[in-house]
């Protein structure tokens, strides 16, 4: 049996498939594993975020509560800040609420309407909302605020994503 011999014309056809199927390759293989990798991988920390806010220190007047949080988007980690506004109500249950306004998105504050006292007040378009977070009627918010889930752990307070409430 004599060697068989390879022409030029499947010598360069082999070879243009094998270098096109490494460049085919090389370019899909990033674009999978972006696609895959963060279903794959499970996130340990839970959904709750630690604050500095001890619980015993909660009172019925509103403080604001700021706390940050680590956030992955794909492979982009960035350092992300909130705030809450937390009390205890009457029955002595933490209350942790959005300074969202339900309105336009600027931030409420705690008793600064002077002609509306202990009321969360919107500066941008007069909004306001009870203690309670529930828009007060005839003012531009249409919803009441978001309520965070909380945990308490070793005293202190852990806050979970808000919430939007079904009552208006």
């Amino acid at each position: 049996m004599g060697k068989k011999e390879i022409s030029r014309r499947q010598f360069l056809n082999y070879t243009l498939t094998g270098v096109g199927g490494f460049m085919a390759a090389s370019i899909l293989m990033p674009m999978v594993r972006f696609a895959i990798d963060p279903v794959l991988k499970a996130d340990a920390k839970g959904d709750f975020v630690a604050t500095k806010q001890k619980v015993s220190d909660l009172t019925h007047e509103p403080v604001r509560v700021d706390f940050t949080f680590k956030q992955k988007d794909g492979w982009y980690e960035s350092e992300v800040s909130n705030t809450a506004w937390v009390y205890k109500d009457d029955k002595d249950e933490i209350v942790a609420l959005s300074p969202t306004c339900k309105h336009l998105g600027c931030t409420v504050d705690w008793n600064t309407n002077k002609s509306e006292p202990n009321h969360f007040f919107c500066p941008c378009h007069g909004g306001l909302y009870t203690k309670a977070g529930i828009n007060v009627p005839g003012t531009p918010p249409t919803a009441p605020l978001d309520l965070y889930p909380y945990k308490e752990k070793d005293g202190f307070l852990l806050l979970g994503k808000a919430k939007q409430r079904k009552e208006a």
